[in-house]
């Protein structure tokens, strides 16, 4: 009996053991068929992408995206043409009103010490209002924070104030050093203006020391119109000058003068291209960037390079003979950087449409070389896309964590989606954002494709596995 117990219980331990190495077989031959399809991803792109040549025209030929401008519009029909000659299954026009700022002419400003004249390089902030005709002039008032200016309360009124906090450079991901300083460039006119302060003007948010100016939106809050201030941008190198001086001359005058304008809102659209489902065509994955842009540049990074990017990663799925279980939505969204009315419509119609999204993935970090991905998701899910790490390490995707996705697939978030952030590179990113330095040139042709091709393996692992 003895004998026959053990027999049994041997017997019992071999087919088990037989089962584990079973799976572990199948596990490494799927993984193996991930790897190859990854491997013909990247080679695809980098041997037959296409991403640098539209980013070439949606850059040079159009540029600056400003919403509301002649030029988002025509961005608009170029991303509708693009995706209908790739022959995706379905494209449309999402409509969508957006606010329209317009910068006017050129701004001017400078600072007099001993009868001499230092010129400032600055630019206003999205969403200001103009100074008066002939422009301001008023005594500077250098603060390093928003509690410092409230702490000056009145004694802020008729000054110019400037914030003045830099970016933290030891901070080795930049977007945290953008992160703790770009609340003086958004509140920094609310709160002086309600304390009767003439002007405020904002060090760049850059850890570049230049003289380029960087714009970017700003806020009033509830402040009443004639508590609004005229707001700027001033470079850093400009902003490191002027605090000197400051210092031995605190009553020094500055002087600026900017004659931008907000009109009524104006018609625009998100555009939508879709490769529809093989097995569960009414569960969404969604990859975009934003079309609009500022006006300095020609948006090239900013989001020009997430915009190709995105549609990329339909071709590549095409080009690689990749049929989709899920449909695959590109999303070109429209007004990101003044208003995020773009993500705010295509989260709308995706609820009231009942629309199943089960994942999302923006690219809004720039074209430089990949280095991972944020996301956003549930434990179960969150364990999944880390096991991911040792396909995409060898492209350079070490990066895989938990944090932030993007702006505009934000408003998606609910308790079952899964939301991505295409993370790249950052050490350069802020040399040009929201700065005339953000133009094509700046783009290098292999780090876009190998962008594409990492968004690219993300979607189609995402796609293979969520359910």
């Amino acid at each position: 009996m003895k004998n026959t117990l053990f027999t049994l219980s041997f017997l019992m331990v071999l087919i088990s053991c037989s089962k584990v190495k079973s799976n572990k077989e199948i596990q490494q031959t799927v993984n193996k068929t991930d790897s190859i399809t990854i491997k013909q991803i990247f080679n695809s792109a980098l041997n037959e992408g296409q991403s640098y040549q539209w980013l070439n025209v949606l850059s040079n030929d159009i540029g600056g995206r400003l919403s509301g401008s002649p030029e988002a519009q025509q961005a608009v029909e170029w991303g509708e043409k693009l995706m209908t000659d790739l022959d995706f299954d379905k494209v449309w026009l999402q409509p969508i009103m957006v606010p329209h700022w317009v910068r006017g002419e050129k701004e001017e400003a400078y600072f007099i010490v001993n009868n001499t004249k230092f010129n400032v390089p600055i630019c206003a902030l999205g969403g200001s209002i103009s100074t008066l005709e002939n422009g301001i002039t008023g005594e500077v008032i250098e603060v390093k924070s928003l509690k410092e200016a409230e702490e000056l309360g009145e004694k802020l009124r008729g000054k110019i104030v400037f914030f003045n906090r830099p970016f933290d450079d030891t901070l080795i991901r930049t977007f945290q050093a953008y992160g703790g300083c770009v609340d003086q460039r958004y509140s920094g006119a609310m709160v002086t203006g309600k304390f009767g302060a003439l002007g405020a003007i904002v060090r760049s948010m850059t850890n570049s020391i230049d003289d380029y100016p960087h714009t970017g939106v700003m806020s009033y809050g509830d402040l009443l119109e004639e508590e609004k201030v005229p707001t700027a941008a001033i470079s850093t190198k400009a902003a490191n000058l002027l605090s000197e001086y400051l210092k031995e001359n605190p009553a020094l005058k500055f002087y600026f003068k900017q004659s931008c304008k907000t009109l009524p809102d104006a018609p625009s659209f998100n555009v939508i291209g879709e490769i529809t489902g093989s097995e569960f065509p009414e569960k969404y994955i969604t990859v975009g960037g934003h079309l609009d842009s500022w006006d300095l540049g020609d948006g090239a990074h900013d989001d020009g390079a997430g915009i190709v990017q995105s549609i990329e990663v339909a071709r590549l799925l095409k080009l690689n003979g990749i049929k989709p279980k899920h449909t695959i939505r590109v999303v070109l969204f429209m007004n990101e950087e003044n208003g995020s009315k773009g993500g705010e419509k295509y989260a709308e119609e995706a609820k009231k449409n009942n629309e199943n999204h089960i994942a999302a993935l923006e690219s809004d970090s720039g074209g430089f070389t990949p280095r991972g991905f944020s996301f956003d998701a549930n434990g179960e899910n969150q364990k999944l896309f880390i096991s991911w790490k040792s396909l995409l390490a060898p492209y350079g995707l070490h990066d895989m964590e938990k944090g932030g996705s993007g702006a505009d697939i934000g408003p998606l978030k609910n308790d079952t989606i899964s939301l991505f952030g295409y993370r790249p590179d950052s050490q350069r990113y802020f040399n040009y954002h929201h700065a005339e330095t953000d133009t094509f040139d700046k783009v290098n042709k292999r780090e876009l494709e190998l962008g594409a091709a990492s968004m690219t393996s993300l979607i189609y692992l995402l796609d293979t596995y969520l359910k």
